[in-house]
């Protein structure tokens, strides 16, 4: 847990000194892409300090890493939005035909590269192989490592403006599970399939989100539509309730994100 505070004490004053440099010389700034609990913290800080020149943004509407940019009062959003393709671009990898791989072989290829995790945000599975969304400082360096990967040997790797990004339906696989109420813990033990005192131990270290934001709360009641996020073991929507048994549980249908 003290590792934990710390961990936050270091990001929100890396968030402060964007913020304030922003400020000062009347540029925009950005961090390094955040993760769902850095966003939750970072958004949190912000709320309180009543911050409101900023954005988080990672590429695409749903993703889960983002960068925090912050802009002075003279720069309009829109003005804003057309710097995105100066900070961020997007690393194409076309696979070889009848070759496919899964999201954590083209993240194991560029860890290999010893780049650090922050400097690129999502990676999108294709039909073709995979968009990964970096920060344009690292582009050209994970293109020429990722090339010389036995795995990627055959691919061909180049570098597309943001705006290239492929986009992609989301694909899901319908589940079911019976709970006795639609509190967190509930849904975490039948999500996590563990007992309901580890979920709750789950929620307590900060591995899930309800709508990518933290939740600490066992006793959290969830909303139809809602996203749960438990960290290492998936993304889910609580897409309604089929029926209420005769003991009186609920079956409820969730969809989770492949």
């Amino acid at each position: 847990m003290q590792d934990k505070i710390e961990e936050n004490k270091l990001l929100i004053a890396k968030v402060v000194d964007k913020f304030e440099f922003s400020k000062t010389k009347n540029k925009i700034t950005y961090t390094d892409f955040l993760n769902m609990a850095e966003i939750s913290v970072a958004k949190k800080y912000l709320k309180e300090n009543k911050i409101n020149n900023f954005v988080f943004y990672g590429g695409r509407e749903e993703a889960d890493r983002n960068i925090l940019l912050f802009y002075p009062e003279k720069i309009s959003l829109e003005m804003l939005e057309k710097n995105y393709e100066k900070i961020l671009e997007v690393i194409r990898i076309k696979l070889p035909n009848g070759i496919e791989y899964e999201h954590r072989e083209f993240l194991s290829g560029i860890m290999k590269l010893g780049i650090k995790r922050e400097k690129f945000g999502d990676i999108v599975v294709t039909d073709f192989g995979a968009d990964i969304i970096s920060l344009s400082e690292v582009s050209q360096y994970l293109v020429d490592g990722l090339k010389n990967l036995t795995r990627f040997k055959k691919s061909e790797i180049k570098v597309e403006n943001i705006k290239e990004l492929k986009v992609v339906e989301n694909e899901f696989e319908d589940i079911k599970i019976i709970i006795s109420s639609i509190r967190l813990d509930n849904f975490v033990s039948e999500l996590a399939r563990c007992s309901r005192t580890n979920a709750q131990e789950i929620i307590k270290e900060g591995r899930v989100f309800i709508n990518q934001i933290n939740e600490y709360k066992d006793d959290k009641k969830v909303n139809i539509n809602d996203i749960i996020t438990i960290r290492g073991k998936g993304k889910f929507i609580f897409s309604g309730i089929e029926k209420e048994t005769k003991s009186g549980r609920l079956l409820i249908n969730m969809k989770k994100y492949r």
